[in-house]
């Protein structure tokens, strides 16, 4: 046990990071129908947590606490009767047999569950992402259940109000439970136009973290982070199209830039006059890495054009060494792809 945590802070933290894996995790056993009994498990789960940590000491494998208490408190809701299961004693079963692996893979220690989680995960981010859930309903999905939001900062980066955002949350789980949408993987078609809501859903995500609307702190790195794993997550699946490794590019060569965007006081520091000393050479070279794997067949997208402008910013070492004709032929190309937009 860790005596003493900032508890709220580290909740934070393993929410965000690991909530979307478990709700994914009990949305497969229990079926995407029931999507309310595997989110309300998590959030009794992270209840839990917050009524005992502070007394009891934060538990050596976090998260594989978070995942026992949410399976048991599935099989205790279904046991209730809460859901009014007619096939509870199945249910049940598969959750048991679920929890058992989960506990003798201390859930993060075994690699074949980790696979696991990451194909849960992957699914999850699909299903939300079909195409019979309205656009709107779909991102806001996506960021609850996969990114780990609540509907007030989702909310707050729709400039919405709480009810607008809990409604399209209502209405795509009634969309769900509909058209009975499951987490089979997409085929054909059907999942290129999925991936491109998907690469949509997570540049969101990242953008919420990189000019946040929610909180004190101006830039939500977590979000920005939780973003990245979304996206190399899709490009190490055997889905991983160039437009993916473009976004992914996007978003590590901007996050290198992290350290150097606020000052001691909170305050942005414009581009010109960050330290470029201070970025992160790390996600550089992950910047780079992924921009030389998208350079693959002919598609250019206009994650294509922003990484590249993000990757001509990272090779000069200072402003005026910037290629500045390349950046407008580079803008002038985004321009071309994705419209008329005040920011180009």
């Amino acid at each position: 046990m860790i005596p003493k945590p900032d508890t709220g802070g580290l909740l934070e933290h393993l929410f965000r990071h690991q909530s979307g894996r478990v709700v994914a995790h009990l949305a497969r056993v229990l079926g995407p129908a029931r999507l309310d009994l595997a989110e309300e498990s998590v959030q009794e789960a992270m209840l839990r947590a917050l009524q005992v940590w502070p007394y009891q000491g934060v538990p050596d494998n976090a998260a594989g606490w978070l995942f026992r208490v949410a399976h048991n408190a599935a099989i205790d809701s279904i046991r209730r009767g809460k859901f009014l299961e007619q096939n509870a004693g199945a249910l049940v079963a598969e959750l048991t047999r679920s929890l058992i692996g989960t506990t003798a893979s201390g859930a993060g220690d075994d690699p074949d569950f980790e696979r696991q989680l990451r194909d849960d995960e992957l699914r999850m981010i699909f299903m939300c992402c079909h195409p019979a859930i309205g656009r709107d309903s779909r991102v806001a999905l996506s960021l609850k259940t996969v990114g780990g939001f609540s509907v007030r900062e989702i909310a707050r980066a729709f400039l919405a109000d709480d009810a607008a955002i809990a409604q399209r949350l209502v209405r795509a789980k009634r969309q769900i439970r509909e058209q009975e949408l499951t987490l089979d993987m997409p085929r054909g078609a059907d999942l290129e136009t999925r991936l491109d809501s998907a690469l949509e859903t997570i540049y969101f995500i990242f953008n919420e973290g990189y000019s946040a609307h929610e909180g004190e702190d101006l830039i939500r790195q977590d979000l920005c982070f939780e973003a990245l794993r979304l996206g190399r997550l899709l490009a190490a699946s055997s889905i991983a199209a160039p437009r993916v490794h473009a976004l992914v590019a996007v978003m590590a060569l901007q996050a290198a830039r992290l350290p150097a965007r606020i000052d001691e006081a909170g305050d942005l520091i414009l581009l010109e006059d960050q330290d470029r000393a201070r970025w992160d050479q790390g996600l550089i070279a992950m910047g780079f890495h992924y921009f030389d794997l998208s350079m693959v067949g002919d598609q250019v997208s206009e994650y294509h054009a922003q990484a590249a402008i993000a990757a001509t910013h990272a090779r000069a070492e200072s402003l005026h060494a910037v290629d500045w004709p390349a950046i407008l032929e580079l803008d002038d190309q985004l321009l071309a792809i994705s419209g008329a937009s005040p920011v180009v």
